[in-house]
C-alpha cells in the first residue's frame, strides 16, 4: 500500500485534506480512539498517531501524537470527499519507529470500502479490529479503532450534529439496546449487509428476533449492562429531539438534575448524559438505584403499550411500543413510587419530602458514583484482627496500607473465627473499632458536655507522644467507612464537621456545644460593656491542673475589649474555643480523612449533611423497619413475626440498636431508612432486613447473617421464649462462623 511507505509523523497534528476535483460525497470521518494496541518493546510504550488515506484520490491526513500509551484517544475529525469507487484506509503508527525504515512503526489498519461507508454512515460510532494491510506486515497486530462517518452534504445537516461534537467520555457507560451497532473488521474485510444493526422491532417480531439474536453467539446481548467503551463496542450516540421521552414513561418525576440531558439513540434507547463530566449512563438520575431491588409484583401491571424483556445476562429492560424506545428504568416507578420513595412511603409525589432531603439524596448518589470511580477494579484489602486487641491491631494495619490499597474491596477476618466477609464482617469491625477508637478512655477524644455524648478532639491528647499518628489513623478509618458506604457508630460536634469541610466556625455553632458560653458571648454583643466588664484579648484555661494564659491576638493581654472591638473578640474567642490546643491533632485527622475522600468531592455538602454521610441515622423508626422487612418461610400473620415485632417494641432504644447491629453488623440506619440497608459487598442494590423462620430445635438461639441482613429464628412455642432466646443471642453473641 502506498500509504505505508510514505508516512511521516505529524509535527503538531493535522486534519487538513487535499481534496480532488469533481462531484462526490462529502463525509466527515471521526476517529475517537484506539484500544488494546500491541506492545512490541519491553521497556517502552508506543507513541501512536493515525493516518487517513482515501485510496486513489490523493487525500491524506494525520492526527496528533499520543505519548506512551496503548489506548490513545484522539477524538479528531477529517472532512473527506469520497467517490463511489473510493475506500478509506485508517492506519495506526508508532511515532518512535516510523522514521527508521519504510513500513516501520506499523501497528495495524482498517480499510472501509465505499459500500461500507454508505452502510455505516450517520449511524454513530463503530469499533473495528485492526489488521494487516499486506502480507509483509507484522503478524502481531492487535487492537481496535473506534470511528464514525457522517454526511456533510445532506440538506439541513448542522455542524453541531457531527459525531466529533457529540463527545464521548471513555469512562462513560455507553448504552445501546436490541442490537449493538458494531462491525468487526479483520484484514480489511467488511461484514455482509445482514450484519448491520437491527432497528427497533414491534412486538409481533419479538420472538423471531430474540431467537435470531440468541443464535448469533458472537453478537453482544440485546441490551448491555452498564459498561464503558473499552469493554464493549460502541452503539449509536445521536440524540433525537423528536421523541416524546416523558409523556408515558416518567411524567410524575421532577425535571432532570442540573447538567443532565436525556438522549435517545437511533435504535430507540434512552440514556442520560451528565454534561459537566461527559459521563453517560443507562440509569435515570432522578430515581434511586435502591429502588431496583423492589419486587416487581408489588408495582402492578405495566402501562399500556409497554413490555418487559431480558438481556442475555438476565437483566430486565423495558420496551415502550408507543414511542418505540427502550430503557432500563421501570416505568411503574414513576407512577407508584416516584422520587419521594426516598423520604417516606407516600403516594402524594414529592410534596411530602423536604427539598433539602431530596437534594441530599442526589448529592449522596453523586458522591457514591465519584467514589466508585476511585475504587480499584481488582484486588482486595485483607485485614485480620483480634477482637480483644482490635484498636491496636487495626491501628497497625490501617497505617501500614497505602490509601489506594484501602480503597480496594475490604476483606476483614477476626482471628479464630471462620466468617467470610461479604460486608457484614467489615460492618462489625467498624462498629467495634469506632467504639474503641472514640472512647474517651484513650484520651484522643472527649465528650463536649457531661449531659450530651457528642465528641470533640481532646486538647490534652499530647499526653500520648504518638497521638498525631493515632489521629491520622482515626481520619483514615472515618474516611474508609464513608468510602465503602459504612457508618461510624458515634457522633461529633457540629463544629467538628464544619472544620472537616474547611468552613469557618460561627457563634451560632457554639449554642448546642456550650450553651452557657453562647449566652455570655451573645450578652456581650447585645449590651454596652464599657465600664461593666474588664476583659482583654487574652483567656485563661487549665492544662493538667495548671492555669495558662493564651493571647487571642498578639499582645492581647494589653488590649482591652470595648464596644468597638467586641465583635472581633467574640469571633476570636469562638475560634479559640474550638481550636485550642487541637490544631495539630485536627490537621492529622483531616489528612487521613482526605487520603480516602478527596476534599473536592465534599464541596456540595454542609456540616449537617456530612454528619449523616459519616454516621447515618441513630434513631430507629420501628414503623419504617416493619414496612421494609422481608419475610422468608413465614408470613405477616405467622406467630414468630408478630412476636418478633412485639419484642422489638418492648426493647429500649439501646437494645433495638444492639439487635440491629446483631443482624446487620451496624447499629446505624441509612438516610433513606431501612429500605436502603446495605447488603453484601458489591451488590447492585440494598438488601432488606429479613426474618427467616427455620426448622430446627427450639432450644437453639436465633442466628444472624450480617452479609444478608437476615435473622434465622426457630419456631418458638411462645412469645416469652422468643424474647428470652433473642435477648440472649444479642447480649451473648461471640463471633462469626461459616454455615
Amino acid at each position: 500500500m502506498a500509504s505505508v511507505t510514505c508516512i511521516t509523523a505529524p509535527a503538531t497534528g493535522s486534519s487538513q485534506i487535499r481534496r480532488p476535483t469533481g462531484s462526490a460525497n462529502q463525509v466527515r470521518l471521526t476517529v475517537l480512539c484506539a484500544k488494546n494496541l500491541v506492545k512490541k518493546e519491553f521497556f517502552k510504550l508506543p507513541d501512536p498517531f493515525i493516518s487517513v488515506v482515501v485510496d486513489g484520490s490523493g487525500q491524506s491526513a494525520t492526527s496528533e501524537i499520543c505519548l506512551n500509551t496503548l489506548d490513545p484517544k484522539w477524538n479528531v475529525h477529517f472532512d473527506l470527499t469520497v467517490n463511489r469507487q473510493d475506500a478509506i484506509t485508517v492506519t495506526v503508527w508508532n511515532n518512535k519507529k516510523v522514521q527508521k525504515k519504510p513500513g516501520a512503526g506499523f501497528m495495524g489498519s482498517i480499510r472501509v470500502t465505499s459500500s461500507a461507508v454508505q452502510r455505516i454512515k450517520d449511524s454513530g460510532f463503530h469499533r473495528f479490529d485492526l489488521g494487516r494491510s499486506n502480507p509483509s506486515d507484522p503478524e502481531d497486530i492487535r487492537g481496535q479503532v473506534v470511528i464514525a462517518i457522517s454526511s456533510r452534504d445532506r440538506r439541513g445537516l448542522r455542524e453541531d450534529h457531527s459525531p466529533s461534537d457529540n463527545r464521548l467520555s471513555l469512562q462513560s457507560n455507553v448504552p445501546w439496546v436490541d442490537r449493538l451497532k458494531s462491525i468487526d473488521m479483520t484484514s480489511a474485510r467488511m461484514p455482509r449487509g445482514n450484519d448491520a444493526p437491527l432497528p427497533y422491532h414491534p412486538l409481533a417480531n419479538m420472538a423471531a428476533l430474540l431467537q435470531q439474536q440468541n443464535e448469533r453467539r458472537n453478537s453482544p446481548p440485546p441490551c448491555g449492562e452498564n459498561s464503558s467503551l473499552d469493554r464493549r463496542l460502541v452503539g449509536s450516540f445521536h440524540s433525537s429531539g423528536r421523541r416524546n421521552h416523558g409523556h408515558s414513561r416518567l411524567s410524575l418525576l421532577p425535571p432532570l438534575p442540573a447538567g443532565y440531558e436525556i438522549r435517545t439513540t437511533t435504535q430507540g434507547q434512552v440514556y442520560y448524559v451528565n454534561q459537566r463530566t461527559g459521563v453517560s449512563s443507562w440509569h435515570d438520575p432522578r430515581i434511586s438505584r435502591e429502588l431496583g431491588s423492589l419486587n416487581q409484583d408489588n408495582l402492578g401491571p405495566l402501562p399500556s403499550g409497554w413490555e418487559v424483556r431480558h438481556t442475555a445476562s438476565g437483566r430486565d429492560y423495558f420496551v415502550d411500543h408507543n414511542n418505540r424506545t427502550t430503557q432500563f428504568t421501570d416505568p411503574r416507578l414513576a407512577r407508584s413510587l416516584s422520587f419521594t420513595q426516598f423520604g417516606r412511603d407516600n403516594h402524594d409525589t414529592d410534596l411530602h419530602l423536604p427539598k433539602y432531603k431530596r437534594d441530599l439524596i442526589v448529592k449522596l448518589q453523586s458522591l457514591r458514583g465519584d467514589l466508585n470511580h476511585l475504587q480499584p477494579q481488582s484486588g482486595h484489602c485483607r485485614m485480620e484482627v483480634c477482637r480483644d486487641s482490635i484498636f491496636e491491631e487495626s491501628y497497625r494495619l490501617v497505617l501500614k496500607f497505602r490509601a489506594k490499597d484501602l480503597r480496594k474491596r475490604l476483606m476483614v477476618k477476626f482471628t479464630g473465627e471462620d466468617g467470610i466477609d461479604y460486608g457484614g464482617v467489615t460492618r462489625e469491625w467498624l462498629y467495634l473499632l469506632s467504639h474503641e477508637m472514640l472512647n474517651p478512655y484513650y484520651g484522643l477524644f472527649q465528650y463536649s458536655r457531661e449531659d450530651i455524648y457528642t465528641l470533640q478532639i481532646n486538647p490534652d491528647s499530647s499526653i500520648n507522644p504518638e497521638h498525631l499518628s493515632y489521629f491520622h489513623f482515626a481520619g483514615r478509618v472515618i474516611g474508609l467507612a464513608v468510602f465503602h458506604g459504612h457508618y461510624i457508630d458515634a457522633g461529633f460536634t457540629l463544629p467538628f464537621y464544619k472544620m472537616l469541610l474547611g468552613k469557618p466556625i460561627a457563634l451560632e455553632d457554639i449554642e448546642n456545644v456550650d450553651p452557657e458560653l453562647y449566652k455570655s458571648l451573645m450578652w456581650i454583643l447585645q449590651n454596652d460593656i464599657e465600664g461593666i466588664l474588664d476583659l482583654t484579648f487574652a483567656v485563661e484555661h487549665s492544662v493538667f491542673g495548671k492555669i495558662e494564659s493564651h493571647n487571642l491576638k498578639p499582645g492581647g493581654e494589653d488590649i482591652a475589649v470595648t464596644d468597638d472591638n467586641k465583635k472581633e473578640y467574640v469571633r476570636l474567642y469562638v475560634t479559640w474555643r474550638f481550636m485550642q490546643g487541637i490544631e495539630q491533632q485536627f490537621l492529622a485527622l483531616q489528612k487521613g480523612f482526605h487520603e480516602m475522600i478527596p476534599a473536592s468531592l465534599l464541596r456540595t455538602f454542609d456540616e449537617r449533611e456530612i454528619e449523616l454521610v459519616i454516621c447515618g441515622l441513630g434513631r430507629i423508626d420501628t414503623e419504617d423497619w416493619k414496612a421494609n422487612c422481608r419475610l422468608k418461610h413465614c408470613t405477616a400473620e405467622s406467630p414468630i413475626v408478630g412476636w418478633f415485632w412485639q419484642a422489638v417494641e418492648s426493647y429500649s432504644d439501646d437494645m433495638r440498636s444492639r439487635l440491629l447491629q446483631f443482624v446487620t453488623g451496624s447499629s446505624r440506619v441509612p438516610l433513606q431508612g431501612f429500605k436502603a440497608l446495605q447488603g453484601s459487598t458489591g451488590a447492585a442494590g440494598p438488601r432488606l432486613f429479613t426474618i427467616h423462620q427455620i426448622d430446627c430445635s427450639t432450644d437453639n438461639l436465633p442466628k444472624a447473617h450480617t452479609c444478608f441482613n437476615r435473622i434465622d429464628i426457630p419456631a418458638y412455642e411462645s412469645y416469652e421464649k422468643l424474647l428470652e432466646k433473642m435477648t440472649c443471642a444479642i447480649v451473648e453473641t461471640c463471633g462469626f462462623a461459616v454455615e
